[in-house]
Protein backbone atom coordinates (compact mmCIF):
# COMPACT_ATOMS: atom_id res chain seq x y z
CA UNK A 1 0.00 0.00 0.00
CA UNK A 2 1.22 3.19 -0.52
CA UNK A 3 2.34 5.55 2.40
CA UNK A 4 0.03 8.63 3.46
CA UNK A 5 2.94 10.77 2.69
CA UNK A 6 2.46 9.52 -1.22
CA UNK A 7 0.67 12.11 -3.59
CA UNK A 8 -1.59 10.55 -5.93
CA UNK A 9 -0.07 11.36 -9.33
CA UNK A 10 3.24 9.54 -7.56
CA UNK A 11 1.41 6.33 -6.73
CA UNK A 12 -0.45 6.26 -9.99
CA UNK A 13 3.28 5.92 -11.21
CA UNK A 14 4.66 3.92 -9.48
CA UNK A 15 1.68 1.49 -9.76
CA UNK A 16 1.82 1.88 -13.63
CA UNK A 17 5.92 1.89 -13.26
CA UNK A 18 5.07 -1.77 -11.43
CA UNK A 19 2.76 -2.78 -14.06
CA UNK A 20 5.23 -2.17 -16.77
CA UNK A 21 7.99 -4.08 -15.23
CA UNK A 22 5.95 -7.41 -14.04
CA UNK A 23 4.34 -7.63 -17.56
CA UNK A 24 8.04 -7.29 -18.99
CA UNK A 25 10.08 -9.48 -16.28
CA UNK A 26 6.82 -12.47 -17.07
CA UNK A 27 7.49 -12.33 -20.59
CA UNK A 28 10.94 -12.96 -20.28
CA UNK A 29 10.65 -16.30 -18.81
CA UNK A 30 10.12 -19.20 -20.73
CA UNK A 31 7.32 -22.48 -19.64
CA UNK A 32 10.52 -24.60 -20.11
CA UNK A 33 12.57 -22.20 -17.62
CA UNK A 34 9.77 -22.05 -15.27
CA UNK A 35 9.11 -26.11 -15.69
CA UNK A 36 6.31 -25.80 -17.66
CA UNK A 37 5.29 -27.36 -20.96
CA UNK A 38 5.38 -24.72 -23.47
CA UNK A 39 2.04 -25.20 -24.95
CA UNK A 40 2.71 -25.17 -28.74
CA UNK A 41 0.39 -23.00 -31.21
CA UNK A 42 -1.87 -21.96 -28.10
CA UNK A 43 0.45 -19.73 -27.54
CA UNK A 44 0.11 -16.20 -28.48
CA UNK A 45 2.79 -14.53 -26.84
CA UNK A 46 6.53 -15.69 -25.38
CA UNK A 47 6.52 -16.02 -22.05
CA UNK A 48 4.74 -16.61 -19.03
CA UNK A 49 0.63 -16.67 -18.51
CA UNK A 50 -0.38 -14.86 -15.79
CA UNK A 51 -2.21 -17.98 -14.06
CA UNK A 52 0.91 -19.72 -14.48
CA UNK A 53 3.37 -17.20 -12.36
CA UNK A 54 0.20 -17.36 -9.84
CA UNK A 55 0.21 -20.80 -10.01
CA UNK A 56 4.01 -20.98 -9.76
CA UNK A 57 4.19 -18.26 -6.55
CA UNK A 58 1.46 -19.59 -4.90
CA UNK A 59 -1.04 -16.73 -4.81
CA UNK A 60 -4.83 -16.58 -6.08
CA UNK A 61 -4.98 -15.96 -9.96
CA UNK A 62 -7.24 -12.92 -9.50
CA UNK A 63 -4.38 -11.51 -6.94
CA UNK A 64 -1.74 -11.46 -8.91
CA UNK A 65 -3.95 -10.07 -12.29
CA UNK A 66 -4.85 -7.47 -9.77
CA UNK A 67 -1.04 -6.89 -8.85
CA UNK A 68 -0.08 -6.43 -12.77
CA UNK A 69 -2.59 -4.36 -13.74
CA UNK A 70 -1.23 -1.90 -11.15
CA UNK A 71 -4.11 -2.18 -8.99
CA UNK A 72 -3.84 -0.51 -4.97
CA UNK A 73 -3.38 -3.89 -3.04
CA UNK A 74 -1.92 -4.70 -0.09
CA UNK A 75 1.25 -6.89 -0.64
CA UNK A 76 3.66 -9.01 1.90
CA UNK A 77 7.67 -9.32 1.61
CA UNK A 78 7.12 -13.33 1.11
CA UNK A 79 4.68 -12.80 -1.62
CA UNK A 80 6.60 -10.81 -3.68
CA UNK A 81 9.67 -12.94 -2.58
CA UNK A 82 7.65 -15.58 -4.51
CA UNK A 83 7.25 -13.63 -7.48
CA UNK A 84 10.34 -12.75 -7.56
CA UNK A 85 11.48 -16.48 -7.51
CA UNK A 86 9.29 -17.42 -10.21
CA UNK A 87 10.36 -14.15 -12.39
CA UNK A 88 13.58 -15.28 -11.94
CA UNK A 89 14.44 -11.52 -10.57
CA UNK A 90 17.85 -10.94 -9.72
CA UNK A 91 19.02 -9.08 -7.03
CA UNK A 92 18.54 -5.33 -8.11
CA UNK A 93 15.28 -6.34 -9.64
CA UNK A 94 13.95 -7.78 -6.52
CA UNK A 95 14.95 -4.69 -4.69
CA UNK A 96 13.07 -2.76 -7.79
CA UNK A 97 9.81 -4.34 -7.13
CA UNK A 98 9.86 -3.82 -3.34
CA UNK A 99 10.25 -0.27 -4.47
CA UNK A 100 7.61 -0.40 -6.93
CA UNK A 101 5.54 -2.15 -4.64
CA UNK A 102 5.62 0.39 -1.39
CA UNK A 103 7.49 -2.00 0.70
CA UNK A 104 10.72 -1.84 2.49
CA UNK A 105 13.86 -2.95 -0.03
CA UNK A 106 15.70 -5.89 0.93
CA UNK A 107 19.43 -5.40 1.79
CA UNK A 108 21.55 -5.37 -1.66
CA UNK A 109 22.45 -8.56 -2.81
CA UNK A 110 25.66 -9.55 -5.18
CA UNK A 111 24.44 -10.96 -8.48
CA UNK A 112 26.40 -14.33 -9.51
CA UNK A 113 27.44 -12.15 -12.41
CA UNK A 114 29.14 -9.66 -10.20
CA UNK A 115 31.44 -11.91 -7.92
CA UNK A 116 34.47 -11.61 -9.96
CA UNK A 117 35.11 -8.04 -10.18
CA UNK A 118 38.19 -8.00 -7.68
CA UNK A 119 40.37 -8.02 -10.78
CA UNK A 120 39.02 -4.71 -12.08
CA UNK A 121 38.46 -3.26 -8.24
CA UNK A 122 42.71 -3.96 -8.25
CA UNK A 123 43.27 -1.95 -11.34
CA UNK A 124 40.93 0.89 -9.81
CA UNK A 125 43.66 1.32 -6.74
CA UNK A 126 46.25 0.49 -8.21
CA UNK A 127 45.54 3.12 -10.45
CA UNK A 128 45.15 5.54 -7.85
CA UNK A 129 48.64 5.38 -6.95
CA UNK A 130 50.93 7.13 -5.46
CA UNK A 131 48.32 7.59 -2.85
CA UNK A 132 46.97 4.54 -0.70
CA UNK A 133 44.21 2.77 -1.40
CA UNK A 134 42.72 -0.36 -0.11
CA UNK A 135 39.13 -2.42 -0.39
CA UNK A 136 37.64 -4.21 2.75
CA UNK A 137 34.03 -6.13 3.30
CA UNK A 138 31.29 -5.47 5.09
CA UNK A 139 32.99 -6.29 8.34
CA UNK A 140 36.36 -4.00 7.80
CA UNK A 141 38.09 -7.26 7.04
CA UNK A 142 41.01 -5.85 4.10
CA UNK A 143 40.36 -7.68 0.59
CA UNK A 144 43.03 -5.77 -1.31
CA UNK A 145 45.08 -3.04 -0.73
CA UNK A 146 48.18 -1.39 -2.95
CA UNK A 147 51.31 -0.67 -2.64
CA UNK A 148 51.06 2.72 -1.21
CA UNK A 149 48.79 1.58 1.03
CA UNK A 150 51.86 -1.08 2.72
CA UNK A 151 54.12 1.86 2.48
CA UNK A 152 52.48 4.72 3.96
CA UNK A 153 49.56 3.06 6.16
CA UNK A 154 51.87 -0.13 7.19
CA UNK A 155 48.75 -2.32 5.52
CA UNK A 156 50.87 -5.98 5.41
CA UNK A 157 50.36 -9.90 5.30
CA UNK A 158 51.63 -10.50 9.05
CA UNK A 159 49.08 -8.88 11.34
CA UNK A 160 44.99 -8.98 11.77
CA UNK A 161 43.45 -8.07 7.86
CA UNK A 162 40.86 -6.67 10.23
CA UNK A 163 40.84 -3.09 9.81
CA UNK A 164 38.89 -2.02 13.14
CA UNK A 165 41.23 -4.55 15.05
CA UNK A 166 44.64 -3.17 13.32
CA UNK A 167 43.15 0.28 14.27
CA UNK A 168 43.14 -0.37 17.94
CA UNK A 169 45.76 -3.04 17.98
CA UNK A 170 48.78 -2.46 15.65
CA UNK A 171 51.46 -0.27 17.03
CA UNK A 172 53.19 0.62 13.97
CA UNK A 173 50.15 2.13 12.47
CA UNK A 174 48.78 4.19 16.01
CA UNK A 175 52.58 5.24 15.80
CA UNK A 176 51.87 7.20 12.75
CA UNK A 177 48.81 8.31 12.84
CA UNK A 178 48.50 11.69 14.54
CA UNK A 179 45.59 12.60 16.87
CA UNK A 180 45.05 8.89 16.96
CA UNK A 181 42.47 9.91 20.30
CA UNK A 182 40.51 11.86 17.92
CA UNK A 183 39.90 10.24 15.23
CA UNK A 184 38.81 7.24 17.37
CA UNK A 185 35.93 7.85 18.46
CA UNK A 186 34.93 9.04 14.34
CA UNK A 187 35.80 5.18 13.54
CA UNK A 188 33.64 3.88 15.98
CA UNK A 189 30.73 5.34 15.14
CA UNK A 190 31.16 4.76 12.03
CA UNK A 191 31.29 0.93 12.48
CA UNK A 192 28.42 1.03 14.55
CA UNK A 193 26.85 2.75 11.84
CA UNK A 194 27.67 -0.35 9.53
CA UNK A 195 26.45 -2.85 11.99
CA UNK A 196 22.93 -1.68 12.59
CA UNK A 197 22.17 -2.37 9.28
CA UNK A 198 22.50 -5.86 10.23
CA UNK A 199 21.73 -6.62 14.03
CA UNK A 200 21.89 -9.73 13.54
CA UNK A 201 25.18 -10.24 11.62
CA UNK A 202 27.56 -12.55 13.63
CA UNK A 203 30.59 -11.17 11.43
CA UNK A 204 29.91 -7.95 13.25
CA UNK A 205 29.74 -9.69 16.52
CA UNK A 206 33.06 -11.57 15.65
CA UNK A 207 34.92 -8.31 15.03
CA UNK A 208 33.23 -6.65 18.07
CA UNK A 209 33.76 -9.39 20.57
CA UNK A 210 37.48 -9.78 19.67
CA UNK A 211 38.11 -6.13 20.47
CA UNK A 212 36.15 -6.13 23.18
CA UNK A 213 38.63 -8.74 24.48
CA UNK A 214 41.58 -7.03 22.96
CA UNK A 215 41.53 -2.89 23.75
CA UNK A 216 39.73 -1.22 26.42
CA UNK A 217 39.91 1.91 24.56
CA UNK A 218 37.33 -0.03 22.32
CA UNK A 219 35.52 -0.94 24.85
CA UNK A 220 34.63 2.63 26.34
CA UNK A 221 34.13 3.90 22.94
CA UNK A 222 31.69 0.83 22.10
CA UNK A 223 29.87 2.10 24.81
CA UNK A 224 28.72 4.83 23.75
CA UNK A 225 26.49 4.08 21.30
CA UNK A 226 27.63 6.71 18.97
CA UNK A 227 26.58 6.62 15.09
CA UNK A 228 28.28 8.01 12.13
CA UNK A 229 27.85 7.43 8.60
CA UNK A 230 30.82 6.11 6.27
CA UNK A 231 32.28 9.03 4.34
CA UNK A 232 35.47 10.92 4.72
CA UNK A 233 37.86 10.99 7.36
CA UNK A 234 40.86 13.45 7.56
CA UNK A 235 44.37 11.51 8.96
CA UNK A 236 47.08 13.36 9.70
CA UNK A 237 50.12 11.00 9.04
CA UNK A 238 53.64 11.10 10.41
CA UNK A 239 55.70 8.89 8.39
CA UNK A 240 59.37 8.09 9.74
CA UNK A 241 61.08 8.68 5.71
CA UNK A 242 59.30 12.20 4.84
CA UNK A 243 57.39 13.50 8.17
CA UNK A 244 53.93 14.91 8.41
CA UNK A 245 51.29 13.62 5.93
CA UNK A 246 47.44 14.75 5.55
CA UNK A 247 45.37 12.88 3.72
CA UNK A 248 41.27 12.81 3.63
CA UNK A 249 40.22 8.81 3.29
CA UNK A 250 36.84 8.65 1.69
CA UNK A 251 34.62 5.63 1.64
CA UNK A 252 33.37 4.39 -1.76
CA UNK A 253 30.82 1.74 -2.65
CA UNK A 254 29.94 0.03 -5.67
CA UNK A 255 26.22 -0.79 -6.04
CA UNK A 256 27.22 -3.80 -7.94
CA UNK A 257 29.17 -4.94 -4.80
CA UNK A 258 27.44 -3.85 -2.17
CA UNK A 259 29.52 -6.04 -0.20
CA UNK A 260 32.96 -4.27 -0.21
CA UNK A 261 34.06 -0.51 0.57
CA UNK A 262 36.80 1.66 -1.11
CA UNK A 263 38.77 3.47 0.58
CA UNK A 264 40.58 6.06 -0.92
CA UNK A 265 43.36 8.79 0.38
CA UNK A 266 43.85 11.97 -1.30
CA UNK A 267 46.65 14.31 -0.26
CA UNK A 268 45.28 17.18 1.07
CA UNK A 269 46.93 20.45 0.30
CA UNK A 270 49.16 20.65 3.47
CA UNK A 271 53.04 19.99 3.62
CA UNK A 272 53.74 18.61 0.51
CA UNK A 273 51.60 15.91 1.10
CA UNK A 274 51.25 14.72 -2.83
CA UNK A 275 54.66 15.34 -3.38
CA UNK A 276 56.20 13.15 -0.36
CA UNK A 277 53.50 10.47 -1.69
CA UNK A 278 55.20 10.38 -4.75
CA UNK A 279 58.53 10.13 -3.20
CA UNK A 280 57.75 7.23 -1.01
CA UNK A 281 56.21 5.01 -3.88
CA UNK A 282 59.58 5.86 -6.20
CA UNK A 283 62.09 3.19 -6.80
CA UNK A 284 64.36 5.59 -4.10
CA UNK A 285 61.56 6.29 -1.67
CA UNK A 286 60.93 2.15 -1.65
CA UNK A 287 64.21 1.17 -0.90
CA UNK A 288 63.93 3.32 2.57
CA UNK A 289 60.70 2.36 2.92
CA UNK A 290 60.21 -1.78 1.96
CA UNK A 291 58.69 -3.03 5.09
CA UNK A 292 58.69 -3.90 7.99
CA UNK A 293 58.86 -0.48 8.18
CA UNK A 294 60.23 1.24 11.41
CA UNK A 295 57.52 3.07 13.36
Amino acid sequence: MATALESTTTKQHRLGELREFLMSRRARVSPAEAGLPDGGARRRTPGLRREEVAVLAGVGVSWYQWLEQGRDITVSPQVLDSVARVLRLSPAERRHLYVLAALNPPAPETAPEDRDMCEGLRRLIDGWMPYPAHIMDAYWNTILYNDAASIVLGMRPDISQNCLVNFFTDPLYRARVGYWEELAPRVVAQFRSACSECPDDEGFRAVVDELKELSPEFVELWERRDILPGGQNRKELTHPLVGALFVEATQLRVPARPDLVIVMHTPLPEAGTAEKLEWLVSPEGRRGAMYPVAG
